[in-house]
């Protein structure tokens, strides 16, 4: 048995005791991104370079809005995504999941997360388009509504990735 009391097996308890844990994790992660997305944006507002060709495949101004295809706009975003995730898998790693796992597995993590971002970016203008125009959802709430979708998503994938490849304990 590990000092916290924790024997490595499995059972429901603790998978909905690292839940909770997770879920405070995220919401530190959601905290982190909230602060430093304002700070990324303040800081590059007036990078207005459009988007190289890929790139504006993905984020195209239907996606983004108007206007919002550029590296001022869209990198905020990856970059305060990026640097939160990091941090709850670092935290996760250590509190929710007690995990010895090498941290080297944080490369399988950035690829994840890279990928959730850009799929939640997406997803987020896709959302934001449509509850604007089919469902009339005001400006403002819209965005709001579209990136608690994403977190949910990102959640549920992350969860179950943490918790049963990146951060699996070993049978004693």
């Amino acid at each position: 048995m590990s000092k916290c009391g924790y024997s490595g097996k499995p059972t429901h308890g603790s998978t909905l005791w690292e839940l909770m844990k997770f879920m405070l994790v995220s919401s530190m992660v959601s905290i982190i991104q909230l602060i430093s997305v304002n700070l990324f944006v303040i800081w590059m507002r007036d990078w207005t370079s459009p988007l190289p060709g890929i790139l504006m495949g993905i984020f195209s101004e239907e996606t983004v809005g108007a206007g919002n295809a550029t590296w001022g706009y869209v990198l905020p975003f990856f970059l305060s995504n990026l640097l939160a995730n990091i941090y709850g898998f670092f935290q996760n790693r250590r509190t929710t999941f007690h995990s010895e796992a090498p941290v080297s597995r944080i490369g399988i993590y950035l690829v994840v997360v890279f990928l959730l971002i850009l799929f939640s970016t997406v997803l987020q203008g896709r959302l934001v388009f449509w509850m604007k125009g089919v469902l009339s959802i005001s400006s403002t709430l819209a965005p709001t509504l579209a990136a608690m979708a994403a977190g949910m998503v990102q959640f549920a994938v992350l969860f179950p990735l943490e918790k049963y490849v990146l951060f699996k304990t070993r049978e004693e």
